[in-house]
């Protein structure tokens, strides 16, 4: 299987690299299809990664900590994990989940809104192959289940921790791309801050406007556009830019100013001299989701529709992993975020 993948891939038919998953290395509802549960030794996954790829210390590494907790939790050993192709085009998607539908592959899960329209086009050839898709609410195709998250929720907790770590009463916000999506982030931040200080203020930009997604994987930008926001007066910044993050978190080191991290705890993933720079970061579980849809197909209760990952869920959440920066404000966040949990607090998904 992985000499067939290289080989076409070498060819240059996918344009693509693949990386095999190394094994060492809170869900919505779930409904039922009247399948009888699989063997785990029967099912292969086959996940595609979005615009910049494992090791971004992000998105997609959250999805590649899912599928390590298939092959550990599930005992499922054929899983592969594919690389996307800088500027690739929605043709190379549709290629690269036709083959793993082709080579066996019956569960296929691509990551990130980019993947909607491929898997539109792939999913009904292959009926008995069950797709996901993080970041797109599809539910109008019967083996197509779509993982959504309540991102706003996470971000207002997040500009909330930013207004109370502030020094100066000015934040900023870096969006890798100015996309429906990434304006939910953007908006709950917002929402966030101003529930601490209506006053206080806020730093926006984008990094790449559609269809240029590049803004999601320059980490170069992401530091100099950082370095503009810290210089214009803000201390804290907040990023939902992917892989772009990882150099607005080497500009907040370089300040010595603060930095809030996005989808996986970039505590946990930051160098050593960069994490005291680290106040929290607004988390969001699509580790959880890629694992609880493989379970679901696994027990043969198959997730369908649209599966969404809230705070109440556990879907979404903040990082505590720093105690240095989080303590002081700890107790005034889970208040924010049982009142979001209890309905008290609604919270924008547009700014």
């Amino acid at each position: 299987m992985v000499t067939r993948f290289a080989a076409i891939a070498a060819a240059g038919v996918l344009g693509l690299a693949m990386t095999a998953c190394d094994a060492s290395g809170g869900g919505g509802e779930s409904g039922g299809d009247g399948e009888s549960a699989a063997p785990a030794t029967d099912i292969k996954v086959g996940l595609a990664y979005d615009i910049g790829g494992r090791g971004d210390k992000s998105f997609n590494d959250a999805a590649y900590r899912g599928l390590q907790q298939v092959q550990e939790e599930l005992g499922i050993e054929d899983v592969q994990d594919l690389e996307p192709t800088e500027g690739e085009s929605d043709a190379d998607k549709v290629n690269r989940l036709t083959l793993m539908a082709e080579e066996g592959y019956n569960v296929v899960i691509g990551v990130g809104f980019a993947y909607e329209q491929p898997i539109r086009e792939v999913a009904p050839e292959f009926p008995d192959v069950h797709f996901a898709i993080v970041d797109s609410e599809i539910d109008d195709i019967d083996n197509v289940t779509g993982l959504v998250f309540a991102e706003e929720q996470a971000s207002f907790l997040a500009g909330a921790a930013a207004a109370l770590k502030t020094e100066e009463d000015h934040i900023g916000f870096i969006g890798g791309v100015e996309t429906p999506l990434i304006k939910k982030f953007e908006a709950g931040y917002i929402a966030g801050a101003q529930e601490i200080n209506p006053d206080i203020e806020i730093e926006t930009a984008y990094l790449s406007q559609p269809p240029d997604f590049s803004g999601f994987q320059d980490p170069a930008r992401g530091k100099a556009t950082a370095e503009g926001q810290y210089d214009a007066g803000a201390d804290v910044i907040y990023h939902a830019a992917g892989a772009s993050g990882n150099g607005v978190l080497e500009s907040a080191a370089e300040q010595e100013k603060l930095f809030i991290g996005v989808d996986s705890d970039q505590y946990e993933s930051a160098p050593e001299d960069q994490r005291s720079s680290v106040v929290t970061s607004a988390l969001k579980g699509v580790d959880t989701a890629v694992f609880e849809y493989v379970k679901s197909v696994v027990d043969g209760d198959v997730q369908s529709g649209v599966q969404r990952f809230d705070l109440a869920s556990g879907g979404v959440d903040y990082a505590t992993s720093n105690p240095e920066q989080i303590s002081d404000i700890q107790e005034e966040l889970d208040g924010l975020k049982q009142r979001i949990i209890d309905g008290e607090i609604e919270i924008p998904t547009e700014p």
